[in-house]
């Protein structure tokens, strides 16, 4: 910002410049001087509640809240002297009043900004005689638990709920003293379980279930990494004691979500220690799965890949990946299909169409795809299919941040009234299925609508060309040639419209990125790109096909058929999701799956391999955004493997079969360095990752003559999870299962 936009105020006779309209309390903190409050919170509406962050102005007769105080031209200001140091202990000595001295067993203790106050600023003794106010400690749900002598009435929770989740399920209740929090539904609550309450609360007032009474903060180690639900890479830390995660939170407000989380983020990581999980190979004798060796696992499922390869060539296999895999995973398991076995048949489960995005936008990709920053900033939103609250719960809060922050103009074009409507400054109903009529109409009007459509797109068209910067984000609704539409109809708006592509689980991005395609390579090149190929086969060694293969639906239906002998399967659930009902594997001789749990599709394979988490590995992942962010390991559980290891032993084993050669990479990140080589768009600073940014990929695309690119119907395919479902994964995280709410959605494989 251009210095004659500044103002100068002086704060403890120390100069200091700010933009106008800051608050004395964030002035102070930008040179390092503490002012201590509670009830301030960055994002959220000013309280005043707590008084502890008063300090002396001059010419002000009286002590002034900085949490309250707007910085102004040639303000002096002090936060040190005596009476502002008497102001604060009186003010810690008066909220002690009713609070229970049990900081020795308080889940709080270590962590509790009382507790630091007291230690700094308080006094060692109180006048206070009177027998403390008690009331019995509250369990609102499985998750959050009460107890109200702890509280010291800042509302950061009820302002959380109400302003930033949109869910307002907690108020004030009784007045002066005896004044609680008080839950939306009597004695317990009724909402989206997200735990932002418990982890904005200052003090020890509310407690996770997962978490009380466990361990304390200096006993455990904390590991940074992305959540493993949906596809908006959130960032979480893991706290984790003898390799257990003891809860997960994001405190310090690192990563692209700051201080949000979900219930999944939040609560939905004990999936790690569930009972079923697979811990060690098995392997298929009649009909009937065995534990076995990993040695005799690796040489059984490289002889019959072998087997199925030398008799029916390079077609008779396929490969399904994963969108919850690694970036590193999801790259070497497509160059085993292209590079080992010669196919293309390499496809996950889609549910979103990036390539349409990526092929619609061409060269204007590397700099129209929309971040998550960006999309809080926007001053104007278009939001088309999905519901973001509970499929994607960091764009749903970074819509609503925007609105409260910076008046975001929200427009809907939905076949339901999903809840961000309630913000929306125009929504527009359709019908299911209706939404590329409706781009139809935006880009060229042209279609056949009904009028009272034609009038409302007519008003929505307008309303966005009065804005300019508009961003674009929408679901599996849109794809192929109506992707076309979309942004033939955005680049006729005023300034840069940018675009993002809501997909469902961790690496969604990353795997269509990676090139787990059966017609586009790493980078979305077409198979028929001779550059690309060639480029690729320096590195690799050996021939990449240059004819397309086979979709995930289509490999499933010729699997059930006979016409395709193999399957090798890392970390999906095709039968579940693709499969005709119960179909099984039909003639399949060969099904390989690395999988956590046994899944539908587990339980028919010839051999299981037990595959770590997200939660247990290194690498990298790539958001719905395109924003490359790093995983690191949390835990390490017995008898697992990444898949990266995974992938590694199977080609080691095909190579002293004579076939292919064998991967020598000794760590995840040797791949990536060879992924910023081969992969447009990602070559990327690897030092940014390692200090927790999320770098954008920066995408260029040319359809090298192909014809504009639309997809088959029923191929890209949304689980509409909700925020108490996470598709297979969602059925093994305990503590979220046991919710009321979770129990009144429908259950996704």
């Amino acid at each position: 910002m251009a210095d004659q936009k500044l103002i100068t105020l002086k704060i403890n006779d120390q100069d200091v410049r700010v933009s106008p309209g800051t608050l004395v309390i964030e002035a102070t903190r930008r040179i390092g001087t503490e002012v201590p409050s509670f009830c301030y919170y960055p994002g959220l509406s000013l309280q005043a509640a707590c008084r502890m962050c008063l300090v002396e102005v001059e010419k002000m007769p009286k002590l002034q809240t900085a949490c309250t105080l707007v910085a102004t031209e040639g303000m002096i200001v002090r936060t040190n002297t005596e009476q502002v140091r008497n102001a604060r202990k009186y003010m810690l000595e008066f909220l002690l009043t009713n609070h229970p001295l049990d900081c020795p067993v308080c889940d709080k203790g270590g962590e509790c900004e009382l507790q630091d106050m007291v230690f700094r600023y308080g006094a060692d003794s109180s006048r206070f005689i009177e027998e403390k106010i008690h009331r019995p400690e509250e369990k609102w749900s499985e998750l959050v638990y009460y107890d109200a002598p702890r509280c010291i009435l800042c509302f950061r929770c009820v302002r959380v709920c109400d302003e930033g989740m949109d869910v307002k399920a907690l108020g004030v209740g009784m007045r002066g003293a005896n004044s609680v929090i008080i839950p939306n539904r009597g004695d317990h609550l009724d909402c989206e379980e997200c735990g932002m309450c418990i982890d904005i609360c200052p003090v020890g007032a509310l407690t996770s279930g997962t978490y009380r009474y466990k361990t304390r903060p200096w006993e455990m180690k904390y590991a940074p990494t992305i959540c493993t639900h949906c596809s908006n890479g959130c960032k979480t830390t893991l706290s984790v004691r003898n390799h257990e995660i003891m809860r997960s939170n994001n405190r310090d407000l690192s990563g692209i979500n700051k201080d949000f989380l979900c219930v999944k983020g939040r609560f939905g990581f004990d999936f790690t220690k569930h009972p079923e999980r697979v811990k060690q190979p098995l392997l298929r004798r009649g009909s009937e799965l065995y534990p076995v060796s990993w040695e005799e696992a690796a040489q059984a499922a490289a002889t019959k890949l072998k087997n199925v390869f030398d008799k029916g060539g390079k077609d008779a296999i396929g490969f399904i990946g994963s969108n919850r895999t690694s970036n590193e995973e999801n790259y070497l398991f497509q160059r085993l299909a292209r590079q080992t076995f010669g196919t293309n048949n390499v496809d996950h489960h889609r549910t979103v169409d990036y390539t349409g995005l990526v092929t619609a936008l061409g060269d204007r990709a590397h700099d129209s795809m929309l971040t998550m920053e960006q999309l809080y900033e926007s001053k104007a939103v278009l939001v088309i299919g999905n519901d973001p609250t509970n499929q994607n719960p960091l764009v749903a809060w970074q819509i609503r941040s925007g609105i409260r922050h910076f008046g975001t103009k929200l427009f809907i074009i939905n076949a339901n009234e999903i809840k961000l409507t309630r913000k929306a400054t125009q929504f527009v109903r359709i019908q299911a299925g209706h939404e590329g009529a409706a781009l139809g109409y935006l880009a060229h009007e042209q279609g056949n609508l009904a009028p009272g459509l034609v009038e409302q797109l007519v008003q929505l068209k307008a309303a966005l060309e009065a804005e300019s910067d508009v961003a674009i984000v929408f679901g599996e609704e849109v794809s192929g040639a109506a992707i076309g539409l979309l942004v033939n109809f955005g680049s006729k708006l005023p300034g840069k419209t940018r675009y993002m592509a809501l997909g469902d689980y961790a690496n969604s991005r990353g795997a269509a990125d990676m090139g787990v395609l059966p017609d586009r390579l790493p980078g979305y090149a077409y198979t028929d790109n001779a550059a690309a190929r060639e480029k690729l086969e320096q590195i690799w060694g050996g021939v990449i096909p240059s004819h397309a293969g086979m979709t995930t639906p289509q490999m499933v239906e010729a699997a059930q058929a006979g016409k395709l002998k193999a399957l090798y399967v890392m970390g999906a659930n095709p039968l579940a999701h693709f499969g005709a009902l119960g179909a099984g594997r039909g003639q399949l001789e060969l099904l390989i799956v690395h999988e956590m749990f046994l899944t539908e599709t587990a339980k028919q394979a010839d051999i299981v391999f037990p595959a770590a988490s997200a939660y247990e590995k290194d690498g990298t992942v790539t958001n719905t955004a395109g924003e490359i962010q790093m995983l690191r390991k949390g835990v390490e559980i017995m008898g697992t493997r990444s898949d990266f290891d995974l992938l590694r032993i199977v080609s080691h084993q095909l190579e002293r079969l004579g076939l292919g050669k064998a991967f020598h990479y000794k760590s995840p990140a040797a791949v990536f360095e060879e992924i910023r080589k081969t992969v447009p768009g990602y070559s990327v600073q690897p030092g940014a990752l390692l200090e927790g940014a999320a770098e954008p990929t920066r995408l260029g695309f040319s359809r090298n003559g192909h014809a504009p690119y639309d997809v088959p119907v029923g191929l890209i395919r949304s689980a509409h999870d909700t925020l108490f479902t996470s598709g297979t994964l969602g059925r093994f995280c305990t503590m979220m299962e046991s919710l009321p709410e979770a129990a009144e959605t429908e259950v996704t494989s």
